[in-house]
């Protein structure tokens, strides 16, 4: 993998600088592509703690100060006490850090065969057309369609909805969590753009390897991958109850803390190739992913590997449309804004 050098970049694509040299993270262009503009390597490099006025915070970028923030009790969550502290939940990965977050109130027997009954019915919508874009047609829906099916909702109830409808709150979920389908659509289109950006795991996606559901199957694997390198939530806010040392200097109490959750996931002082796709790595970690037991966070999985599943089954030959290359966007929240793809 070629080394990265910031200083071989067109000066027109530099980060804006704040006084001190420190890159600006609202700046113009980083919120379209903070990976590309080697943003979150020169903060965890050169600016490992600093301020950033435009958003209010204190930035951290370091995978170490990221982990210390999200679990130790001298963090609060932002901007009220009542929010997760230290080891309790945090919103992190598809995990809104919801108060109130409980376990599924629709029992996992009828949630598991609604999302795989819902991916199959979307997948096969897709299959006749010879162009279809993933992100319009099937991530955007699966989520929503899961839970309405869930809930005893016929599919036809959905697919005729304003898109609107489709972001509300869901059926059958706990507290905010599975409210919101966004970051489940985001989640999911990064997963499916991973996945088709390699042959030999579509090829494996398909063998018995990958049959096994849970987190250490493939695809669970896989899903875990895609949330530590190319998180739905990018940046996770917390707040100091007291001064905290932290590898660039000492963050003062009662302090707003950004923790930068795309920039830790590709920390290399802490993942080998950090910015290579590898569901197999030896060095993968549970923190980024979220609370385990997190609702939104168990149907996400389950979407993304019923959802590969069912696509490679009514579409076995799919794969990018000529000359397609999935992009992503966004900086607080972040996703690829179309997967255009040729079904056979």
């Amino acid at each position: 993998m070629p080394v990265e050098r910031p200083d071989a970049l067109p000066a027109a694509r530099r980060p804006h600088r704040l006084s001190g040299g420190l890159p600006g993270l609202l700046a113009p262009g980083a919120t379209t592509d903070p990976y590309r503009l080697r943003l979150y390597r020169l903060l965890r490099t050169d600016y490992p703690l600093g301020y950033d006025p435009a958003l209010g915070a204190w930035l951290l970028s370091r995978y170490g100060d990221v982990a210390l923030a999200l679990t130790d009790p001298r963090f609060t969550g932002y901007p009220h006490d009542g929010a997760p502290r230290g080891r309790a939940p945090v919103p992190l990965g598809l995990c809104r850090g919801s108060l109130v977050c409980g376990p599924l109130t629709v029992p996992w027997s009828t949630a598991a065969p609604a999302v795989e009954r819902t991916a199959y019915v979307l997948a096969r919508r897709i299959a006749g057309r010879d162009r279809a874009d993933l992100v319009a047609d099937f991530c955007r829906w699966l989520p929503a369609g899961a839970a309405a099916a869930a809930a005893g909702l016929a599919h036809q109830d959905l697919s005729s909805a304003p898109r609107g409808a489709r972001h509300r709150r869901a059926p059958g979920g706990a507290g905010d969590c599975t409210g919101s389908t966004a970051l489940r659509e985001h989640a999911l289109a990064s997963f499916l753009a991973n996945m088709l950006d390699d042959p030999d795991l579509l090829g494996a996606a398909t063998a018995g390897e990958a049959c096994a559901e849970g987190s250490g199957s493939l695809l669970g694997r896989a899903w875990a991958e895609t949330l530590r390198r190319d998180p739905p939530v990018q940046i996770v806010l917390r707040r100091t109850r007291t001064e905290v040392a932290v590898s660039g200097g000492t963050l003062p109490a009662d302090a707003p803390v950004a923790c930068l959750i795309g920039a830790a996931g590709r920390d290399p002082a802490r993942f080998a190739a950090p910015d290579r796709f590898d569901p197999l790595r030896a060095d993968s970690d549970p923190l980024l992913i979220g609370p385990a037991g997190c609702p939104a966070a168990l149907l996400g999985r389950l979407e993304a590997e019923h959802g590969l599943r069912a696509l490679l089954t009514a579409m076995p030959g799919l794969r990018w449309a000529d000359g397609f290359r999935p992009v992503a966007g966004g900086l607080l929240t972040r996703g690829p804004r179309a997967l255009l793809v040729r079904p056979s």
